[in-house]
């Protein structure tokens, strides 16, 4: 893949997509080599590249901060905010969705199948024998967008509660610093590429299986 050619639109679109439950890089890759880029050309394409491969590195070290970068542990809302921040967050991923959704419904099958079938996605809308490309994802049978914005509303007013709104917004720049620089002075090594590649022949062949 061309990191030069995608588009910020594309980026967010494929770590919408991509599956988030594979575990972080190991600390002795995700700090091993740093250099400076040698034109922007090679920044853009080097900092699109990090933020694909290491986006769980990034998501752990930007919650870390939230959590206890900034003193944080001795309030105990404020963890409990940073978990529901974290969650809104990771629910905006298909694959996180999907997956939390399957796993809450079948612990609630244990004990009442009824309420378990009410939990079901609805079905997608077909046409011509073919599901819809753009299918909405459900999460315990209610549209994703109930749990983000319940979430993240629970998070605000935690937030408010716990420790100001300065702190917070200090934190969360913090790790959006970090993981700027990190990804833009961090050079893609091998694996990152054949991740990519391997990503791509994924998301065809999914595509490919829907048909």
């Amino acid at each position: 893949m061309d990191w030069g050619n995608v588009t910020a639109e594309d980026l967010v679109e494929a770590l919408r997509e991509v599956d988030w439950s594979s575990p972080p890089r190991p600390f002795s890759e995700f700090f091993s080599r740093f250099t400076v880029p040698r034109s922007y050309a090679k920044w853009n394409s080097r900092l699109k590249c990090n933020l694909y491969y290491y986006r769980t590195n990034y998501f752990i070290m930007i919650v870390f901060i939230l959590v206890s970068g900034m003193g944080f542990l001795r309030r105990p809302l404020a963890i409990v905010a940073a978990l529901m921040t974290a969650l809104s967050i990771a629910f905006l991923n298909d694959s996180f969705a999907g997956t939390f959704s399957e796993k809450v419904t079948r612990s609630v099958r244990q004990f009442s199948p009824h309420l378990a079938a009410k939990m079901r996605a609805p079905l997608t809308t077909c046409y011509s024998g073919r599901p819809s490309a753009k299918r909405a994802i459900h999460i315990c049978g209610r549209p994703r967008w109930v749990f983000v914005l319940v979430f993240s509303s629970m998070s605000v007013f935690l937030w408010f509660a716990s420790c100001g709104i300065f702190m917070v917004s200090l934190a969360l720049a913090i790790g959006l610093l970090a993981t700027f620089i990190h990804a833009s002075f961090r050079t893609p090594n091998l694996k990152a590429r054949l991740n990519t590649f391997r990503e791509e022949f994924r998301a065809v062949w999914r595509n490919y299986s829907e048909l």
